[in-house]
C-alpha cells in the first residue's frame, strides 16, 4: 500500500512541476510582462519544452525513493533518470542561451548607418560562440551520461592514457574539419568577414548570409545560394565591399560623340541625384577619362550610396535618366561612326560611291557642253581635219 502511496505522490509531484511551469509560460506570455521585457518572449519560444521536460524530470528525480520498483529495476530506473536529467539540463541551457542572444542579435540586425560595420561583426562573432558553446555543452554532457555508468567510469582512466594517441589518429584522420573549425574561427576574430558583407567569389557578387564553423553560405544577386568551406575564405583572394564600411561608390560609363555638352550633362547628374532617395549625399561627379580611337568619348558619372544594393539601383536608375536626356536634349552626340572622302580622291571602282560619282561626271559635261576631241599623240595637238591639209 505504501508502494502505490509513493507513485501517486510521485506523479502528483511531476504533474505539480509541469503545472508550475505552465503558468510561468502564461505569465511571460502576458502583456504586462512581455511588453516592459524583451527577453520574455525569446525564453517563452525556445525555453517551453526544455522546461517541461526539466522539471518532470528533476520531480521524478526528487520524489522517486529508492526500493519502489524492486532492486532488479531499481538501478535501470536511476540511471535513466540521470541521463534524462543531464539531457535536459543541457537542453535548457542550450535554448536559454539561444533565447538571450536573440535579443541581443535582434537589436543588432536594427542598427543601421555608422554604427553598421561594427554591429555585423558582433552579430557574426555572437553566431559563432554560441554555437561553439552549444557544441561544447553538448560534448560536455555525452561525456557526463557516460561516465554516470560504473563500467564506463573504471574504463576512463584506459581511455585518458591513450587519449594523445587517439588526439594524434583523430586530428590526422580530420585535418580538412579541423583546419575549417579553426578558419572559422578565424573568421569571427580576425573580422574578415561578417553576416551581411557584400563579396565578390569567383567572379559572383553577393552577401554573406550564414557563417558557420564549417561552410559560409553567399546569397547571390539572383538568388542563388552558394556554399563554400570556411578554408577557402583564408586561402583564396576575394573582394569585400564592405570590410570598413557599408557605403559604396558606383560608376556608370556612357560612350558619346565629341559633340556632348559634359557641362550640362554634370549639372543635369546633380540635379537628378539631390532628387533620388538613394544618394547619400556625399560623393559625385562626371568625367571625360578617355577618348576612344574610334572617334568616340568615354564619360564616367560616380555617385555614392550607403550600401552595395542601394548603389546597384542607384546606377541603373542614372543610367537610365542619363541616357533618355541625351537622346531627348541632345541627339547629336549619340555614339555614331563617321566615313568621309578626303578632297581630290576618287572612289574606288565596284564600290557604293562610284555610281555617284560617274553620273556627277555626267552632269557636269553636260553643263560645260561638247569638248573638241583630243589627239592620241601628244597633248595640246589637235587632229587635221579632212580636206584641210596642205598641198
Amino acid at each position: 500500500m505504501s508502494s502505490a502511496v509513493n507513485w501517486i505522490v510521485l506523479a502528483v509531484a511531476v504533474l505539480a512541476a509541469v503545472v508550475a511551469v505552465e503558468l510561468l509560460r502564461r505569465v511571460l506570455r502576458s502583456r504586462r510582462v512581455n511588453g516592459r521585457f524583451s527577453l520574455a518572449g525569446p525564453i517563452v519560444e525556445r525555453c517551453t519544452w526544455p522546461g517541461f521536460a526539466t522539471a518532470a524530470v528533476v520531480a521524478f528525480n526528487t520524489g522517486y525513493a529508492p526500493g519502489m520498483s524492486g532492486r532488479s529495476v531499481d538501478f535501470a530506473v536511476r540511471q535513466t533518470i540521470t541521463v534524462l536529467l543531464i539531457a535536459c539540463v543541457a537542453w535548457l541551457v542550450i535554448q536559454a542561451a539561444y533565447a538571450v542572444t536573440d535579443v541581443v542579435l535582434a537589436r543588432l540586425n536594427g542598427v543601421e548607418g555608422v554604427g553598421n560595420r561594427r554591429a555585423r561583426r558582433m552579430r557574426t562573432q555572437i553566431t559563432l560562440v554560441r554555437r561553439v558553446a552549444a557544441a561544447v555543452i553538448i560534448v560536455v554532457s555525452a561525456g557526463a551520461m557516460l561516465f554516470s555508468f560504473p563500467a564506463v567510469r573504471a574504463l576512463g582512466a584506459g581511455l585518458l592514457a591513450s587519449a594523445g594517441i587517439a588526439g594524434v589518429v583523430a586530428g590526422i584522420a580530420a585535418q580538412s574539419t579541423l583546419s575549417n573549425l579553426i578558419a572559422g574561427l578565424q573568421l569571427a576574430f580576425s573580422d574578415a568577414i561578417r553576416l551581411d558583407d557584400a563579396v565578390v567569389v569567383d567572379g559572383e557578387w553577393g552577401r554573406i548570409e550564414e557563417l558557420t564553423l564549417t561552410y559560409v553560405v553567399v546569397r547571390l544577386w539572383d538568388e542563388r545560394r552558394l556554399i563554400l568551406p570556411v578554408s577557402y575564405f583564408t586561402t583564396t583572394p576575394f573582394e569585400n565591399w564592405t570590410r570598413y564600411e557599408s557605403r559604396v561608390v558606383g560608376h556608370v560609363m556612357f560612350y558619346v560623340d565629341w559633340t556632348v555638352p559634359v557641362e550640362e550633362l554634370r549639372a543635369e547628374l546633380y540635379r537628378r541625384l539631390r532628387e533620388h532617395p538613394l544618394w547619400d549625399q556625399k560623393d559625385w561627379t562626371i568625367q571625360v577619362t578617355d577618348v576612344r580611337s574610334n572617334g568616340l568619348v568615354e564619360l564616367r558619372a560616380l555617385m555614392s550610396a550607403s550600401d552595395a544594393p542601394s548603389v546597384w539601383d542607384l546606377k541603373c536608375d542614372i543610367r537610365e535618366h542619363l541616357v533618355a536626356y541625351i537622346r531627348e536634349h541632345h541627339p547629336h552626340a549619340l555614339p555614331r561612326l563617321r566615313v568621309e572622302d578626303a578632297p581630290g580622291t576618287a572612289p574606288v571602282p565596284g564600290s557604293p560611291a562610284a555610281p555617284e560619282a560617274s553620273a556627277a561626271r555626267e552632269a557636269l559635261g553636260a553643263a560645260r557642253g561638247p569638248r573638241e576631241p583630243e589627239t592620241s599623240g601628244a597633248p595640246g595637238l589637235r587632229e587635221p581635219r579632212s580636206g584641210g591639209g596642205r598641198a
